[in-house]
């Protein structure tokens, strides 16, 4: 039976039954418990005499009509609803109810602990507005759709087109009436209601206004700082209707910022959302700021580049989703004021789609989505990052006024259609010149990551007689590449500081290119190909080069450099080609200096994880203790109230091997370092780490803070108590109850895999097996995506775990989806595993 999961194949097969889908939905959102009221009139063109499916899941129907004709309610199983003999024109009327949900998938239902005001919010991507209305779930079946949302009347309500004064009715309701929407597919459809606090303004361009709002909850209004959402917002709209030479597609343009929401943010058109987490109600850094502009612009991006041109089927979601990366980017640097945002991605989301490639489970950018289920996993690195490190090396290739020119000939001939990779490719040729099929051929048809490496010789004088630029791949993945990069030359000036003194921009071709122009050229104390980050790859620097870097990554007197070396030490780690040891010395050697934020907390992050994962029992206590020391320095030598102080505050947490450390900067003896509800929640998790907190001292601190945001923390808290009660009732949470909200589930289960937990975490290597066996078909993929990443056994490396999960992968009929999720985590296992045996 299909379930909820949805084919390919079916939907090609559909999509050649039926056609010209519009639909009348009727939402009644005042009916006590937890469903609501749902009524969906749906008319279509289909082959006379043909039959085939509509989909809906968790309905409780209590009449279905075709063509006037009363359906038998048992036509209405398995998430799907049954339809035959079709005419030419159809009209289908489905009327029951739907079930709130609190896994943030279709209608989720909030109520805030702080003012018990309730908000509601739709998420539909990839295939959840079938939770809402009926419908053809596909995204090649575009439709207009006209909404009627029934409320409280003194709610706000909102969706895709602008929202229309409400029809009072008795009893304290409302109706709103919405006007048809533009041509869109299902899953960017959206409804938001509920006590929610508006702030207006309108941007004004080159093709008109376009009215604006902005949207929170009202205990997070005194945190709303609304004008620089509407500033970058504003940059956002005049940077790509000018790039695009397009107006804006959908009207109006409302920013909404939701509770429990398991994404960074949805492209609904018109109707964005975002989770309410980048409503900073603490202090936070410059990089937080940063990435909530960038995703504001990657969710503008998509009005053009997803809902306003759509994949045909998600085989391309890579495409809307690496588009989308690449232009919030590229116009952050272009017209907001992160203007280094490119260094940025290289040091996170780089990170991100490098590991993900080198895991067992990678796959091509263009992804063989054969099913629904396969396109829910591959919300990934390669998605994302991957595949907009391959759209900037597209635009170092084509030529950036070729590329846009390109897009703007696409947009105009696809809008409000449906389209395929090759579409896409045929318009950039056309602008460029360029033949592009055997780039995505060996660009997004192939898996695995290159290296790079500078092979030369130098004379007496140090001067190049030859350099070459080695490229390599692993045996699973062969595939060798077009790459232009960019080859930097580096030296130490009078004041210390590393600045390059050369650049050669070349293409690179097969195992080993010459690039003559080097010829003849002094060596300089660092060589750094993939300069300027141009393409996709590993780089290794040659052993000058590297004992360059380890003397002073700090000297770099620019961070885009600085951050591809970064990437490269930590990629050597992961290696185990550089011992943990080094890793920690370069990080506390440069990170106190580090100008990107970003950076600052990954490097943190990673030589964390360097000495929990990566080091063997015989170095890490000694390791472990150098950085806590390390770490305390630099906070201590931190500027009062600066961003590295709050970044080195938070690491503390985390590296603090006893509690008094902690315990000192709780009680507020950092000078400058404000000690705000998020930070307080960061120590307190660290001390619940250590064994220092017990449930009385965490109840404490939810009584001060006793938000949304509290609870959640409270929980996560609890879940790192190295107590064998608080591990049982944390499994119980993440695992077993359905009704653990969303955001609550997954900070538990973030905090339940803790380092220096082996002995009371060893039961659960067995139990996790046992759940991963299941938990995708008895909880759905939100639910067992988080169990299945975070719950792994991977805190305290042991080869025992690895071969049971060995013995588990070889003999499991678990989906395609949980393998894929205990395979990535026993990757991980086994790179720990081997890094801890070299180091």
């Amino acid at each position: 039976m299909p379930g909820t999961n949805l084919t390919r194949e079916e939907a090609r097969q559909r999509a050649t039954v039926v056609s010209d889908p519009q639909y009348d939905v009727q939402l009644d959102l005042t009916l006590d418990g937890e469903r609501f009221g749902s009524v969906t009139t749906l008319t279509f063109a289909a082959q006379p005499g043909s039959a085939t499916f509509v989909d809906l899941v968790d309905g409780e129907l209590t009449s279905i009509t075709l063509n006037g004709r009363e359906l038998d309610l048992s036509a209405y199983a398995d998430s799907r609803i049954a339809i035959d003999g079709l005419e030419a024109q159809n009209e289908l009327v489905v009327t029951g109810t739907c079930l709130y949900s609190h896994s943030g998938e279709g209608l989720h239902r909030f109520v805030d602990p702080t003012d018990d005001k309730v908000y509601l919010y739709t998420q539909f991507e990839v295939p959840d507005a079938r939770r809402v209305f009926a419908t053809f779930e596909q995204p090649d079946l575009k439709a207009q759709f006209t909404f009627h949302v029934t409320a409280p009347a003194h709610w706000k309500v909102v969706s895709n087109s602008p929202t229309p004064e409400p029809v009072v009715l008795d009893g304290g309701s409302a109706v709103w009436h919405f006007e048809p929407t533009k041509t869109m597919s299902t899953y960017i459809t959206a409804l938001v209601a509920g006590d929610y606090h508006e702030v207006r303004d309108t941007y004004a361009g080159e093709y008109g206004q376009i009215p604006l709002g902005v949207f929170c909850r009202q205990s997070l209004v005194p945190y709303l700082d609304a004008d620089d959402i509407l500033l970058i917002t504003k940059q956002g709209f005049e940077f790509f209707e000018g790039a695009f030479q397009m107006g804006y597609p959908f009207g109006k343009y409302d920013q909404l910022f939701v509770p429990e929401y398991n994404m960074g943010a949805m492209e609904n058109a018109g109707c964005v959302t975002f989770r309410d987490e980048m409503i900073f109600r603490s202090r936070q850094t410059v990089s937080a700021y940063e990435q909530r502009a960038n995703t504001i612009l990657h969710e503008m991006a998509h009005m053009w580049f997803g809902d306003l041109v759509t994949m045909k089927w998600w085989d391309d979601l890579w495409l809307n989703e690496s588009f989308a990366e690449f232009a919030a980017h590229h116009s952050s640097v272009k017209a907001t004021r992160f203007t280094e945002a490119w260094t940025g991605f290289t040091n996170s989301r780089k990170n991100w789609a490098y590991r993900q490639d080198q895991l067992p489970t990678t796959h091509p950018i263009a992804a063989d989505n054969y099913d629904l289920h396969a396109v829910e996993a591959n919300f990934d690195g390669i998605t994302y990052a991957k595949g907009a490190s391959a759209l900037k090396q597209l635009v170092a290739w084509v030529g950036e006024d070729d590329f846009f020119a390109g897009l703007r000939a696409y947009f105009t001939k696809y809008a409000y259609g449906n389209t395929e990779l090759t579409d896409l490719l045929a318009e950039l040729s056309e602008a460029s010149g360029r033949e592009l099929d055997s780039w995505a051929a060996e660009w997004l048809q192939t898996s695995g990551v290159n290296t790079l490496r500078a092979d030369f010789d130098v004379d007496a004088d140090g001067r190049f007689t030859r350099f070459d630029v080695v490229q390599t791949a692993t045996e699973e993945y062969p595939t060798l590449r077009r790459h232009r990069i960019a080859i930097g030359l580096y030296d130490r000036g009078e004041d210390g500081r590393l600045v390059r003194t050369e650049r050669i921009e070349t293409d690179v071709r097969g195992e080993s290119t010459s690039i003559t122009e080097l010829v003849d050229q002094r060596r300089p104390d660092l060589i750094l190909l993939n300069d300027d980050d141009l393409t996709y790859a590993k780089i290794r620097l040659d052993e000058g080069s590297f004992d360059t870097l380890l003397a002073g990554i700090a000297t770099f007197a620019d961070s885009l450099p600085r951050a591809l070396c970064w990437g490269s030490a930590w990629d050597m780690t992961r290696d185990a080609e550089l011992p943990s040891a080094s890793f920690v010395d370069l990080v506390l050697a440069g990170v106190g200096t580090e100008s990107d934020l970003t950076a600052v907390s990954s490097l943190l992050r990673q030589a964390q994880s360097a000495i929990s994962l990566f080091t063997s029992d015989e170095q890490r206590v000694e390791l472990a203790r150098r950085w806590e020391q390390g770490v305390a320095e630099l906070l201590a030598a931190a500027e009062p109230g600066s961003d590295h102080q709050l970044a080195f505050a938070r690491a503390l947490s985390a590296a603090a091997t006893t509690p008094d450390r902690l315990r000192d900067v709780l009680g507020g003896s950092v000078k400058g370092l404000e000690v705000d509800a998020d930070l307080r929640w960061t120590l307190i998790r660290g001390l619940a780490r250590l064994g220092d907190v017990d449930e009385a001292e965490i109840d404490a601190e939810l009584a001060r803070d006793d938000t949304n945001q509290g609870r959640e923390n409270a929980a996560g808290a609890r879940a790192r108590r190295p107590v064998a009660e608080a591990k049982a009732e944390a499994w119980r949470k993440v695992v077993e109850d359905a009704s653990t909200p969303n955001e609550t589930r997954r900070q538990i289960a973030e905090g339940f895999q803790v380092p220096g937990q082996a002995e009371l975490l060893a039961p659960y290597v067995d139990r996790y097996l046992e759940m991963a066996d299941t938990v995708i078909d008895q909880m759905g993929v939100w639910i067992g995506q988080n169990a299945l990443i975070h719950l792994f056994p991977l805190a305290n490396p042991s080869s025992d775990a690895l071969a049971k999960v060995d013995a588990w992968l070889e003999s499991t009929s678990a989906p395609a989806a949980a393998r894929r999720y205990v395979l990535e985590g026993r990757d991980d296992l086994r790179r720990a595993l081997a890094a801890r045996a070299v180091n």
